[in-house]
């Protein structure tokens, strides 16, 4: 029997197996979901004071990725809508490691529960006729 993958190589089969290989993930939707990982890391090696080679997934549970996402939007005045992006990849992986790590499936339906935040949608502004008459 093989030893549970870890979370360092949880995290290289999602990106090279899962996004790359299988999804043909856009190089936008690739470079996003690194800097999710990269703000991610960083905030656990100041939070739980570990190198980001020792993170587990038990270290990301749901409190502690609700604090990293409450992190994002009051200390780098990200948007709600900046959030969700970063919260999709979240998603994304714990959709992943549910399928191959069954033994933390309960942290990935926990983390799957975190529900995305709502925002204010800016309505579309059109140019009025007279206003397009005007530039013309």
């Amino acid at each position: 029997m093989s030893a549970a993958p870890t979370f360092p190589a949880l995290l290289e089969a999602f990106f090279t197996d899962r996004l790359i290989r299988q999804r043909q993930a856009s190089p936008h939707t690739l470079a996003s979901y690194r800097d999710t990982f990269c703000l991610l890391l960083a905030y656990a090696q100041r939070q739980l004071r570990k190198g980001a080679s020792h993170v587990t997934l038990p270290d990301l549970d749901t409190a502690f990725l609700g604090a990293f996402l409450d992190h994002l939007e009051r200390d780098r005045d990200n948007s709600a809508r900046s959030r969700n992006v970063r919260l999709a990849a979240i998603h994304s992986f714990f959709r992943y490691v549910a399928l191959h790590a069954p033994e933390h499936s309960a942290l990935a339906q926990r983390v799957l529960a975190i529900p995305s935040k709502r925002y204010v949608r800016r309505p579309v502004a059109f140019l009025t006729s007279v206003e397009v008459a005007a530039l013309l």
